[in-house]
C-alpha cells in the first residue's frame, strides 16, 4: 500500500459512489476460462485459448465504436469471436448447444479470493456498482454465481456506450445524482482509470499480477494519478476505513 494516509481519508470523506470494473479486477476472467476448459476440452490449451478468446475484445468493441457494426452486447461480441477461434484450437466441430454453452463461461467466471469480503466490507461505507462493458445480464448471473453484493448493477448496455467513452463514467455520477469527484473507478487497468480521471473521477488502481496467468505477471508498481493503489480489496476497504 503506497497511497497517503490523507488522500484514503478524503476519499473515504468525499466519495459516496464505489464503480468497479469487473474483468480482472473483481473477477478471474483468465484462470476461470482456463478451468473450464481443462474440464471440457482437456485437449485444448486453455491459457492460450483464454488468452486468443480476450485478445479479440477490443477489437469487436473498436468496431462498434467506430460505427461499422451497431450497438452490440458483449455476450454477442464474445460470441462472434468464439465462432472465429474455434477452428484455431480443432474445436470447430462444437454443436450450437455446445458453443452457447462454453460462450456463457462469461457468466461464470470465478471472483478473485479477496472480491467478497471485500466488497462487503465497502458495501458499509458506500454503495457499489459494477461499470463494466459487460451487459447486464451477464453481470446479473455473474453476481449471482459469485455471491457479489453489488447495490447496481451498471454496463455499457445502460449508456451504450463501452469504456472508454465518457459516457459510462459521468453516466455512474448521473445515475445517482452525484458529481464526478463523489464517484471513485476501481480497476486494475491503468488506461481505465486514467479515462476515469479524465471525466473528473477518483481511482483507486488494485493489483491484479495474474489477470493474464501465473505464466504473465503484470507490472503492479504504482502510477501517478491514481489517488490509492491498494494489493486488493480487502486492503482498499481497509484503507477506507470499512
Amino acid at each position: 500500500m503506497t497511497s497517503t494516509a490523507g488522500t484514503a481519508d478524503s476519499i473515504a470523506s468525499t466519495v459516496k459512489v464505489l464503480a468497479f470494473d469487473i474483468f480482472g479486477t473483481v473477477v478471474d476472467w483468465h484462470g476461470s476460462i482456463e478451468r473450464e476448459m481443462q474440464a471440457l476440452y482437456p485437449a485444448v490449451d486453455g491459457d492460450a485459448f483464454a488468452l486468443a478468446w480476450r485478445a479479440g475484445y477490443q477489437p469487436a468493441m473498436a468496431r462498434v465504436m467506430r460505427g461499422e457494426q451497431g450497438w452490440t452486447l458483449i455476450d454477442d461480441l464474445h460470441r462472434s469471436i468464439l465462432d472465429e477461434i474455434l477452428p484455431r484450437f480443432g474445436l470447430a466441430h462444437l454443436s450450437e448447444v455446445e458453443r452457447r454453452h462454453l460462450n456463457r463461461v462469461w457468466h461464470r467466471l470465478d471472483a478473485w479470493p479477496d472480491s467478497v469480503e471485500g466488497l462487503k466490507r465497502l458495501k458499509t461505507r458506500f454503495i457499489i456498482t459494477t461499470l463494466s462493458n459487460g451487459n447486464i445480464g451477464l453481470l446479473t448471473h455473474m453476481a449471482k454465481r459469485a455471491g457479489l453484493p453489488w447495490d447496481c448493477v451498471l454496463s455499457a448496455e445502460v449508456f451504450r456506450a463501452y469504456k472508454p467513452d465518457p459516457a459510462t463514467y459521468l453516466g455512474v455520477a448521473r445515475v445517482f445524482d452525484a458529481a464526478p469527484s463523489q464517484v471513485a473507478l476501481v480497476a486494475t487497468h491503468h488506461d481505465d482509470l486514467a479515462a476515469a480521471r479524465g471525466c473528473g473521477l477518483r481511482t483507486a488502481y488494485i493489483e491484479r499480477p495474474h489477470e493474464l496467468g501465473a505464466a504473465r505477471p503484470k507490472d503492479g508498481a504504482p502510477q501517478p494519478g491514481n489517488d490509492l493503489h491498494a494489493t486488493d480489496l480487502i486492503d482498499l476497504a481497509r484503507m477506507l476505513g470499512c
